[in-house]
């Protein structure tokens, strides 16, 4: 962000700030959507139907329960834009120029480590060992086809789709996971962004008490209401 310059007889309009490129998880979103839909059914079911302190009970579990739900499915993200790389988190929102992003690394989870070397883990990119397993099988049989094509021009000898498909999966590159794609075009980023000077600042980190204190409050109402009951 640019600090407001003195106002001139010829103003100037500002510099045009790139697109954020999202980056969720679908079945994150679908699950908590479904569980929020379900969590909301039965305590408003409660609430109304309910008799003695079972109404208040409901309540309070849902001031507890449908924050955090959707601090872990809805919330997530990680925003990109030429400037720099902000990261949704359950409970947390950083933002890294990428002039502070040191490296990605992607293991048992997907995390973005800063030059002073702290890391943090990137939620709405979960690694599927699934996924890679079958990207590999995928990327097997592309290079068994490939011999295979080489000797008889094609799957029946006759050089047909399956070649062609093939050829054509070859000059894409490698198969690979979806989240790894997507770590590569975040490495891409840094690698291009990473000089530039509006690409350079502080990292900051802001707490989601918006999530936290709705659910705190939850928790100690239940607590409240059990131990009474």
């Amino acid at each position: 962000m640019t600090t407001p310059e003195p106002q001139s007889s010829s103003p100037q309009s500002p510099e045009p700030v790139s697109k954020d490129r999202v980056y969720r998880s679908p079945a994150g979103l679908a699950g908590g959507v479904l569980l929020l839909a379900l969590a909301l059914w039965l305590g408003i079911d409660a609430v109304v139907a309910g008799e003695g302190r079972t109404p208040w009970v409901a309540l309070a579990a849902l001031l507890f329960l449908v924050p955090l739900v959707a601090a872990y499915t809805v919330r997530p993200a990680v925003l990109s834009n030429d400037d720099r790389l902000r990261v949704r988190n359950p409970f947390r929102v950083i933002t890294l120029p990428w002039g502070q992003v040191a490296s990605f690394r992607s293991g048992y989870s997907n995390e973005v480590f800063t030059e002073a070397g702290d890391k943090y883990q990137l939620w709405s990119i979960p690694v599927s060992l699934r996924g890679r397993k079958k990207a590999a099988r995928q990327e097997a049989r592309r290079a068994a086809g490939g011999g295979r094509g080489g000797v008889l021009g094609g799957f029946g000898g006759f050089g047909g789709a399956g070649a062609a498909d093939v050829g054509g999966a070859a000059a894409d590159g490698p198969v690979r996971a979806e989240t790894d794609k997507i770590m590569d075009e975040l490495r891409e980023t840094l690698e291009a962004r990473k000089p530039a000077n509006t690409s350079q600042g502080e990292v900051s980190v802001r707490w989601a008490y918006e999530v936290m204190a709705p659910a705190a409050v939850g928790a100690v109402l239940l607590a409240v209401l059990l131990a009474t009951g």
